[in-house]
């Protein structure tokens, strides 16, 4: 997709922003509470996530999930799900409480078809080891590819690093298709990450926390501090 492209999509200001090539955003994934999401707000944070995988151990039930309704326009809202019948993801959509899906499991660019129909704007993560991980990429779609570290059947991060020299070869080889980067992002390494392969955002789960699902904001101020923010 290209960058202009999203100009057609539902939320655009706040999307666009957190993908504009000129600057790193940060995205804090597995936020479970509306104190957390607010914190967040409040510190200038570009996107959050939260997890709709049940197997996850940051997983909120979406019936648990109407504060984030009152986010609107205040943060990017992204939904995760892995392996979803996409009528969920939609639906959430559709009610308000997400602005972006991201699939962070083995879906293909043809079951992503329902949220192009939709027009709605959807991130795909897929597990890297080496650029062939990464040859279907353009042809999901996505208003972006998120790239973590490769591991097969484990979903929702890993908490590892891969080798970042791929991600900039393929920002490279496709320097309209935002990209972001996960897997082993921590405060120390954040800087670095974000010269290396100046990537659209960064997106961090574990590396923002205490414990799963419960947020260290003294690390994400580090992360903002990092990214220049």
């Amino acid at each position: 997709m290209n960058y202009a492209d999203l100009c057609y999509y539902r939320g655009v200001s706040l999307l666009e922003r957190f993908l504009d090539p000129t600057t790193v955003s940060l995205k804090i994934c597995g936020v479970r509470t509306p104190g957390d999401a607010n914190q967040l707000v409040e510190m200038g944070v570009d996107a959050l996530g939260v997890n709709f995988w049940p197997k996850s151990k940051r997983y909120l039930a979406p019936e648990k999930a109407g504060w984030l309704r009152d986010l609107a326009d205040q943060i990017l809202r992204v939904g995760v799900f892995v392996n979803e019948d996409p009528e969920l993801p939609l639906q959430l959509v559709r009610d308000g409480y997400l602005d972006v899906v991201q699939l962070h499991g083995d879906e293909s660019p043809e079951e992503a078809a329902p949220f192009r129909a939709a027009e709605v704007p959807f991130i795909k993560a897929i597990g890297v080891k080496t650029l062939a991980d990464l040859k279907r990429a353009t042809d999901y779609g996505a208003a972006a590819i998120l790239l973590d570290a490769h591991a097969p059947g484990i979903y929702g991060g890993t908490g590892e690093v891969f080798d970042w020299e791929v991600a900039s070869d393929f920002r490279r080889m496709h320097p309209h298709l935002p990209i972001l980067l996960a897997g082993g992002i921590v405060p120390e390494n954040a800087g670095l990450a974000a010269m290396s392969v100046l990537p659209a955002a960064l997106d961090i789960a574990s590396g923002a926390e205490i414990s799963p699902g419960e947020k260290d904001f003294q690390k994400v101020a580090v992360f903002l501090s990092a990214l220049h923010r």
